[in-house]
């Protein structure tokens, strides 16, 4: 493990590296429901959609710039009503887990969803992946329920949870 991690916005150059870790740990496993691996190409498209549209992608890169993770927020759903409700997704490289990298890159996530002026994260993780729903409510999201096989993977109907994080005090502004 690198001794000093950096935080720094998404930059097109970032594309391959960030496909690497989403086709490592969203595409082998049940991190997320996509089931062929994605190409750098189809993620700098993501990636500059992502910027047209004012969301944030961060990724977590060593002293010699090699990204070890990544984390990014985008809309919830398309409906003007959930404006200030962001869906967040975060990935660190396999050989880089367990180290604080995805609590680093959640910290500055939540930290900037929050200067944005929304007002909800919501996270949506495969009901039976306990070590992430641990660093979930590690982070301070609530369980608001299981959508029962919604996802279908690896021949297998899967359920999800749907985690939500308040970003602002007031319930009601």
């Amino acid at each position: 493990m690198p001794g000093t991690i950096l935080l720094r916005p998404a930059a097109a150059s970032d594309a391959a590296a960030i496909t690497a870790i989403h086709n490592a740990q969203g595409v082998a496993t049940t991190a997320s429901y996509e089931l062929h691996p994605g190409t750098a190409a189809e993620r700098a498209e993501w990636l500059a959609r992502q910027q047209r549209e004012g969301f944030p992608v961060l990724v977590a890169v060593d002293g010699d710039d090699t990204v070890l993770g990544f984390a990014a927020y985008g809309r919830f759903r398309e409906l003007p009503g959930y404006d200030l409700t962001v869906e967040h997704s975060v990935y660190v490289a396999p050989d880089h887990e367990h180290a604080g990298i995805g609590l680093l890159l959640m910290a500055e996530l939540i930290d900037l969803a929050r200067q944005a002026g929304l007002h909800a994260m919501v996270g949506v993780v495969d009901a039976d992946n306990t070590a992430s729903l641990a660093f979930h409510e590690r982070l301070g999201f609530t369980n608001h329920g299981v959508l029962p096989q919604v996802g279908r993977k690896f021949g297998r109907w899967l359920d999800v949870a749907m985690l939500v994080r308040l970003l602002d005090d007031s319930p009601d502004t």
